[in-house]
């Protein structure tokens, strides 16, 4: 079976990653389906978008050589190229138990900037002006008072912990809460942050 398949719409080529191939079995087979593409191309330039599975950065730029090696065109991804706050385009779900993990030992200060494709534990605190964002959880093992961006690409199950959660505004998904500091009442302590089933931000 092969694991992509392409079709040809007006102003672009669609290549479709199955959901389970393995990189190398996409690699075969896009080597293979280049050669057909390129004799069909000819002198053309239409774009490709490629689409399917989710794809992991190193993926990607492995994909795009081959097509580059063969076919000078423009290469679109439908999985979202970066982490972050524009790399919402689309929505996944992953089991959170599979998620890989990157440890960081310190703490993050101001103007300091941690991405990972999976889950983020920092063993210290993340102080106001600095940055987390993973595309799955994120585990502060001291207190959060910068930004902190779990589920980057959508995944709605993802979750903020930490000891204490201080920070002005934190994101999963695509949903943003702005916390307001407890005027005149005392200070509850917050730990976790995660979404409902209502699609609401939840901090406890």
């Amino acid at each position: 079976m092969n694991s992509i398949s392409i079709s040809i719409k007006k102003n672009q080529v669609i290549i479709k990653i199955e959901d389970n191939a393995e990189q190398r079995e996409i690699i075969s087979d896009l080597k293979k389906k280049m050669i057909e593409l390129k004799n069909l191309y000819k002198d053309d330039r239409t774009p490709i978008l490629i689409t399917g599975k989710i794809l992991k950065n190193r993926e990607m730029d492995e994909i795009q050589n081959v097509i580059k090696r063969f076919l000078n065109v423009q290469i679109e991804f439908d999985s979202p190229k970066v982490l972050g706050l524009h790399g919402i385009k689309k929505t996944f779900y992953k089991e959170v138990a599979t998620s890989e993990t990157k440890f960081h030992k310190g703490s993050l200060r101001s103007g300091q900037r941690l991405e990972f494709e999976g889950s983020i534990v920092i063993i210290g605190d993340v102080n106001a002006g600095a940055e987390v964002v993973a595309s799955e959880n994120i585990v502060v093992l001291g207190i959060l008072r910068g930004l902190a961006h779990a589920g980057a690409k959508g995944n709605k199950d993802a979750f903020i912990e930490a000891s204490e959660i201080e920070a002005v505004q934190i994101r999963i998904a695509d949903i943003v809460k702005e916390i307001e500091k407890d005027e005149g009442e005392i200070h509850k302590v917050k730990t976790s942050a995660y979404i409902n089933d209502k699609d609401e931000l939840i901090l406890e």
